[in-house]
């Protein structure tokens, strides 16, 4: 499997500039192979292919208007033709239903004000043994912070330079994934917003809530941006200070959610997860703020990444299971609870329950690792059909299995 390492750059002032002009031919060429698409579609001509973009790319390097794009190296601007040809390509298999996940759109002219980035193949850049630097064609060596190692020679490095003027440099790796140890835990994960996480052994893991610490800051930021004029260097300040506030928000909410998956996928070797469908639950307009801080795609998608490079089993149960109505000690449905009923006792049998740690305890259980006491009081763990599960969840409250009947 393939993995992305970024690293942090520093370039002197002369490779800030010499960068700006990589990016800025990067886009530019982007923007006009874009143009030259839309006008070939409106004229009823098929989509130019990468061959032609590219002898039209040698054409405008000849003009006097674009003489300019032979100054900086040519794998970028090469890369940028590739870039707007998977992007169509992308498209074009979304429309037809030969790509999962939501509808992809066309692609978009690239801003100047937004993230700029330029890739260079293998025979652009070089790495140093033992050394700070990282050689970049046409710009020379920039010193970089190589905070982890590289698993294995990089067959592609993109510059990236973001808004809040932060520079990165990325590297694509082969990395072969290395199993850790197995044992025999497994854990269910509910997510929330008062805690972040709440697993099936009982711990309940807060969040940073990076937004709502710094929500005071960042309304007075977006105000002072609001008041300047466009287009004045007033404004290019304020949009600076507010980009960086920005990074930082996004900062500590990936570290957070990093530090989380990684100790999750160490210490257990099944992890359950809810799925849940956050662009629907974003819309409730008294919610969707503590949702967006959170970050719970981000984390599922880490989680699901990290099982596969480690060896573990990251399984996700289906959204309509009825995991907080359920009591795990018996399995009776007590039907649906508002949101501010955190603990509520089981009229079957009577079980006090935390809101969070049985919903927890029941998405361990749909994802097949089930939990329950034997005649003698002890723990034993049984499997148990999803079909079972799901026969149970659709019964009315009076006409509920208990967790027994389930096992026949």
């Amino acid at each position: 499997m393939k993995l992305r390492y970024r690293y942090r750059i520093y370039p002197t002032d002369q490779q800030k500039r010499l960068m700006s002009q990589l990016f800025g031919c990067c886009r530019v060429v982007f923007n006009d192979a874009l143009a030259y698409c839309q006008e070939q579609y409106r004229a009823g001509n098929k989509k130019p292919n990468i061959k032609e973009l590219s002898q039209r790319l040698t054409e405008l390097k000849k003009t006097e208007e674009k003489i300019w794009l032979g100054e900086v190296s040519s794998i970028p601007l090469q890369q940028s033709l590739r870039d707007l040809e998977q992007a169509y390509s992308n498209f074009f298999k979304s429309c037809k239903g030969q790509r999962k996940g939501k509808k992809v759109k066309p692609p978009k002219f690239k801003k100047r004000k937004s993230k700029q980035s330029a890739r260079f193949m293998d025979n652009g850049f070089k790495i140093y043994l033992n050394s700070d630097y990282i050689y970049i064609a046409k710009i020379g060596d920039i010193k970089v912070v190589w905070s982890r190692e590289l698993p294995t020679k990089p067959s592609s490095a993109t510059l990236i330079e973001d808004s809040a003027d932060r520079y990165f440099v990325s590297f694509v790796v082969e990395f072969n994934p290395q199993p850790l140890p197995e044992n025999q835990n497994s854990v269910g994960i509910d997510l929330g917003i008062t805690d972040f996480a709440t697993l099936s052994n009982g711990e309940k893991v807060k969040s940073p809530k990076p937004l709502k610490k710094q929500l005071k800051r960042l309304r007075r930021l977006q105000r002072n941006l609001s008041r300047k004029q466009k287009g004045s260097q007033r404004r290019e300040v304020a949009r600076k200070k507010l980009a960086k506030l920005y990074a930082k928000i996004s900062d500590i909410r990936n570290d957070f959610l990093q530090k989380l998956s990684t100790r999750i996928i160490r210490e257990n070797q099944t992890i359950v997860l809810e799925d849940l469908k956050v662009s629907g639950m974003m819309k409730n307009r008294k919610l969707s703020r503590a949702i967006s801080d959170l970050g719970w795609r981000s984390f599922r998608t880490m989680l699901e990444v990290k099982s596969v490079m480690y060896g573990r089993d990251c399984r996700v149960i289906d959204r309509w299971i009825p995991t907080s109505q359920t009591c795990s000690g018996c399995g009776f449905r007590g039907g649906k609870k508002e949101l501010n009923m955190r603990e509520w006792t089981c009229l079957n049998c009577g079980t006090s329950h935390d809101r969070d740690v049985n919903a927890a305890i029941n998405i361990k259980v749909a994802g097949g690792h089930l939990e329950t006491l034997n005649g003698c009081g002890e723990r034993v763990r049984l499997s148990v059909k999803k079909a079972h599960l799901n026969e149970a969840s659709t019964r009315p409250a009076f006409q509920q299995l208990s967790i027994f009947d389930l096992l026949k």
